[in-house]
């Protein structure tokens, strides 16, 4: 199921950055984060594919999305110029962002590339 971060569960679940100087990703799984905003086109196309991953990567992927509307400055901390943006969040090395409303197959790639997990059907 995908999860809303608001700053403050943001610095729960994934980093912590008013405490933390250096990144250490505080999840259990590998995340995908998605600065969107109810507005946007494309964010809209990604929204059902995020949906089908999240069940696909059950308790193996975190799927979470930001409305930069809202979280103005987790948007502006990741330096959000245009949205969607896409920010995969391995375990143990530096996040690396995507933008653009990238199609279901990239997911799954950039999934298995960056963060070494496979769904059943791979």
């Amino acid at each position: 199921m995908i999860e809303h971060l608001t700053k403050e569960t943001f610095k729960e679940k994934v980093f912590d950055y008013e405490v933390m100087k250096e990144w250490k990703y505080a999840g259990k799984n590998p995340c995908i984060i998605d600065f969107y905003a109810d507005w946007c086109g494309p964010c809209k196309m990604v929204a059902p594919i995020l949906e089908e991953l999240a069940i696909e990567y059950d308790k193996k992927v975190d799927i979470y999305k930001i409305d930069t509307e809202k979280e103005q400055e987790l948007a502006a901390i990741f330096g959000i110029q245009s949205i969607p943006s896409i920010l995969f969040v391995p375990l143990e090395a530096a996040p690396q962002m995507g933008s653009g409303a990238l199609p279901k197959a990239t997911f799954k790639q950039l999934i298995k590339d960056i963060f070494h997990v496979e769904t059943q059907e791979q």
